[in-house]
């Protein structure tokens, strides 16, 4: 989960650096060309877009060094954390679930992936094997049952810490 996790950042990183290198400032320099840059919607917009794109590989940079430091062969073995696969039953539903809890900026709900920032996230963050927990949901609590943990030293091949 890491690898892909790095893998997906980098690729993120290298398409901004792009467009921070080659894309805006060709756009800056056509609309700079146009004239009065008071009133060119084209350079005004290709400046923020330029901001942003600054401030994305910022953070994602920041990420990086922050994947960096998480060290599987410190985390519980047998509690959810970052990048545990549950299976957990919604009691009150009478459904299973399957989440996978990962780092906010890489959510995919259609995948069953779940924030650690999330309300589910942090609900189930710690919990073992066979615990109940109540999870306030904007619809309301929700008691869910881990069926099933999976965490990631688990998935690593890591004793345990």
């Amino acid at each position: 989960m890491l690898d892909e996790i790095r893998a997906r950042i980098e690729a993120e990183i290298e398409r901004l650096t792009h467009e921070l290198t080659v894309v805006l400032p060709k756009a800056i320099k056509t609309a700079v060309e146009h004239g009065d840059l008071r009133e060119n919607a084209d350079y005004k917009s290709a400046l923020e877009r330029q901001g942003f794109v600054q401030a994305r590989i910022g953070q994602l940079t920041q990420r990086m060094g922050e994947l960096s430091k998480i060290d599987p062969d410190h985390m519980p073995i047998d509690r959810v954390g970052f990048g545990s696969r549950v299976r957990v039953l919604n009691v009150s539903m009478e459904e299973e679930e399957n989440f996978t809890i990962v780092a906010g900026d890489f959510m995919d709900l259609d995948a069953g992936q779940v924030s650690l920032a999330s309300p589910i996230g942090r609900g189930l963050l710690g919990a073992r094997e066979g615990e109940e927990v109540v999870i306030a949901l904007p619809v309301g609590e929700r008691r869910f049952r881990v069926l099933e943990l999976y965490t990631l030293p688990m998935q690593l091949g890591v004793e345990g810490g």
